[in-house]
């Protein structure tokens, strides 16, 4: 069972989708508006956030980037806007995919489970902890690696720049430690979309594209010349300094 915030304004569609997920076995939280979502964001810790773009006051937009200023926490957009630049801007806002309003529940549910995958394998990472807070501290110093300014830390998912810790969604997070795994190696938007993101089906690249420039934004001295994400043009991305 999955703690999931739904904020969605059209009684209807919140009423509907509540329904779905309520019967594959979801608890959920409902808000009609962006103000009462953030409310009961902090009230209901949910483990998932959907969320609608078109919301009365403050927009979809905007919740989802005061969500990400403070929080990893997997974010869906829902929304009846299916145009390439609602779905870009939406991904740039910090969403972790992005659904085109009416979705079956079994549609949903697969997308919710594949950002859920992505969340629950980033925390399988961690390996098991260390009772003695000395090895502890030594097993997380040997997964750190340094690449000039920029940090990781395996072991504990930790990025960190300047010694200043980077607040990263799952989606960036899950793409940062892919390239980084394999240094110089250039992968493909479809390979990328098949690994990070399990999505399989051409069309959500987009999603690629849109997580490199968040990702750049947070990590790049300069993000229009990349040191660590860097675009291989006619091919994809790799991770550098090589």
């Amino acid at each position: 069972m999955t703690r999931v915030l739904l904020i969605e304004d059209d009684p209807a569609v919140r009423k509907g989708v509540h329904l779905a997920l309520r019967r594959r076995g979801h608890e959920v939280e409902t808000a009609a508006s962006g103000e009462t979502g953030l409310l009961a964001l902090d009230r209901f810790r949910p483990e998932l956030v959907l969320l609608d773009l078109m919301l009365p006051g403050m927009s979809g937009l905007e919740v989802c980037r005061r969500i990400r200023e403070t929080q990893q926490i997997p974010i869906i957009i829902l929304s009846a806007r299916g145009d390439d630049i609602d779905m870009v801007v939406g991904l740039e806002a910090g969403a972790d995919d992005y659904v085109v309003k009416p979705a079956g529940g079994e549609v949903l549910q697969a997308r919710m489970r594949a950002v859920l995958r992505r969340v629950a394998g980033e925390r399988r990472g961690d390996g098991t902890r260390q009772a003695d807070p000395a090895a502890a501290a030594s097993s997380s110093r040997a997964s750190c690696t340094a690449y000039g300014a920029l940090t990781i830390d395996r072991a504990a998912l930790l990025v960190a720049k300047n010694g200043h810790e980077l607040v990263l969604a799952p989606s960036e997070l899950k793409l940062l430690l892919f390239l980084s795994d394999a240094p110089g190696q250039v992968f493909s938007r479809q390979q990328l979309l098949e690994q990070v993101w399990e999505h399989s089906f051409y069309g959500d690249v987009r999603l690629v594209d849109a997580c490199v420039m968040r990702l750049r934004a947070k990590i790049e001295d300069d993000s229009r010349v990349p040191t660590y994400v860097q675009t291989v043009r006619g091919f994809g991305y790799r991770f550098g300094p090589l």
